[in-house]
């Protein structure tokens, strides 16, 4: 009897809950300068394996290695005193050997 291969797995809405927005910086643009490296702003709660499993489901790639870094908040002066932005959480993935994500594309 033969195995059925896996199907790809698809995206469900949680991964887009983890996966905020891609940040796209002059550092982040030098990090990713092979095309391999990707970073995006990502859910303060979330963990490095649920970070790889949404990017690796949602972008069809696989995963190599993620690095995660948190950014607290500035406070800033405004009109009427003190205020603060909130913090955030960034993570850097890397992609395996012949794995890419375009996030700009046709530019």
């Amino acid at each position: 009897m033969a195995k059925k291969k896996a199907a790809p797995a698809t995206a469900k809405v949680g991964d887009y809950a983890i996966l905020l927005s891609p940040v796209i910086t002059e550092k982040s643009a030098l990090v990713g300068a092979n095309g391999q490296t990707v970073s995006f702003r990502v859910d303060p709660r979330a963990s490095k394996e649920e970070i790889r499993g949404a990017v690796e489901r949602v972008f069809s790639v696989k995963v190599e290695g993620i690095r995660t870094c948190r950014f607290m908040g500035k406070t800033k002066r405004t009109m009427r005193g003190l205020g603060k932005r909130a913090g955030f959480k960034k993570a850097y993935v890397t992609l395996v050997q012949g794995s890419k994500i375009d996030l700009v594309e046709g530019l």
